[in-house]
């Protein structure tokens, strides 16, 4: 005799809550996310050509889109159609397959960056290193170019196990009268899908680990260097180091959060039946492109200049409207006081 596992629902106040709050992560992911790639397409249209920096940093946020996207479908799916007696429908495998593949897209454009800035900030001793962070430095454009046509073929990988596995289940029914069996088979191979399409991010998260940790290292020695000069708190080479430490240190925290909330949710959904449990982690899935992205707007120059335009013309519209909406009266007196001044 089976026993089944009770499903937990959970109220309808707090289907709602999610459901605004998905909508506020979408939003602000939104927001940011398309600020960085505005910012970046007005450039090119008003023909400045983008760095290499800028470059990633457009086709990071291209990535986040997509990833909020897919997360608000998640939310949506989850609250009006997923039903916890069938744990694992086909839409909601489907969103959370386009998720992973999104989500190692955007880690192969953050391990770019990385190598850019290891190769544009860290001091190298070795020749060997010299020779290659100079390599990458003038070849940067080629490594991006690489690392897209590999997240391609991963992303191919993944769609063909995951529409593979998904007519092999389908397969598996018909002749059989035990749904139950069925279900459990739908499981596992969907974890082994999860697994499968998370095993081609293992170079670019090694790559990413090296990278940064280079960057650890030549800014301990610079802080070495700095201490037995006497040198300056305010060098520049100090700054850029801390910055790009910052970038990629909060990159993989958010990652490693999304990742694991993601890997959290599937047990949480098809073996304990927790649907609050999988809103927790898909909030927490949504909230890491966001995050991620206020944290580059607030370090890279670029796109607080940028920032610090908007809210100037924000500024100075606001004032335009409450000089429109002042009643006549009060116009012509500061016309005539202004008059008297000037007289």
């Amino acid at each position: 005799m089976v026993t089944l596992t009770p499903f937990l629902t959970v109220s309808y106040e707090a289907k709602i809550s999610f459901l605004l709050l998905s909508i506020l992560e979408f939003a602000v992911g939104i927001l940011v996310n398309a600020f960085i790639v505005l910012v970046n397409f007005w450039d090119m249209v008003k023909g400045h050509p983008l760095n290499n920096c800028d470059i990633v940093l457009l086709c990071l946020s291209v990535t986040r889109l997509f990833l909020q996207g897919l997360l608000l479908l998640d939310a949506i799916q989850l609250i009006c159609f997923q039903q916890m007696k069938d744990p694992l429908s086909h839409s909601y495998q489907a969103i959370l397959t386009f998720w992973m593949i999104a989500n190692q897209v955007s880690l192969c454009f953050a391990t770019c960056l990385s190598l850019l800035y290891c190769s544009k900030i860290a001091r190298f001793c070795h020749t060997f290193l010299l020779h290659l962070a100079s390599w990458v430095s003038r070849r940067f454009r080629r490594v991006l170019l690489v690392a897209l046509l590999l997240s391609c073929v991963c992303a191919a990988l993944c769609l063909w196990d995951f529409f593979n596995g998904s007519h092999l289940t389908v397969v598996s029914v018909l002749p059989t009268n035990s749904t139950e069996f069925n279900l459990e088979i739908a499981k596992l191979h969907f974890f082994y899908s999860f697994v499968f399409c998370n095993v081609g991010s293992i170079p670019s998260s090694l790559a990413f680990l090296v990278s940064s940790g280079v960057l650890l290292v030549s800014l301990g020695c610079h802080m070495r260097a700095m201490k037995s000069r006497a040198r300056d708190s305010r060098d520049p080479s100090l700054e850029a180091h801390i910055k790009a430490i910052i970038f990629l240190v909060s990159f993989l925290c958010f990652y490693v959060l999304s990742f694991c909330a993601a890997l959290v949710s599937m047990p949480l959904l098809g073996l304990w039946h927790n649907k609050g449990g999988v809103m927790l982690c898909i909030g927490m899935m949504a909230a890491c492109p966001s995050g991620h992205a206020i944290i580059l707007i607030s370090g890279n120059a670029k796109l607080r200049r940028a920032v610090d335009t908007v809210l100037f013309w924000f500024q100075s519209s606001q004032k335009v409207r409450r000089c429109h909406r002042m009643p006549p009266r009060t116009l012509i007196s500061h016309k005539t006081g202004s008059s008297q001044i000037h007289l």
